[in-house]
């Protein structure tokens, strides 16, 4: 901490400007968990084993599917921040970042997936 001006132990900012806000970002995204993950469980469990009609009958309400949304964008965030973290602390180098950009594709690509799906479900397409 000592290598720090002052302005920096102030702002709360470390050296490369945006530790602090992915610290933030990561525990937003959990606390949003928290309430999401119940939400898009019960709804999820209740209807498992049900026909695809019932399912589709209760992800129709709009409820439902706002939450399956924003579960499924915000696991693929709280996902990709949590790997990010472990990827820079023990891998170092060109692989370092050929990781973090897979696993942001990849998270990505996971969000899009559930959006997709619950939306085609909810549509009854």
């Amino acid at each position: 901490m000592r290598y720090m001006t002052d302005r920096s132990r102030v702002e709360g900012l470390g050296s490369a400007k945006a530790g602090t806000q992915h610290f933030w970002e990561q525990r937003i995204s959990a606390i949003a968990l928290l309430f999401l993950v119940p939400c898009f469980v019960f709804p999820f469990a209740w209807h498992l084993g049900e026909g695809y009609e019932a399912v589709r009958a209760a992800y129709a309400h709009p409820f439902n599917a706002i939450v399956a949304i924003a579960f499924f964008v915000t696991v693929s965030l709280h996902l990709f921040q949590g790997l990010q973290v472990v990827i820079e602390d023990y891998v170092h180098g060109r692989m370092g970042m050929v990781l973090i950009i897979s696993t942001r594709l990849l998270c990505t690509l996971l969000a899009l997936v559930g959006v997709y799906a619950i939306i085609k479900i909810a549509l009854g397409a």
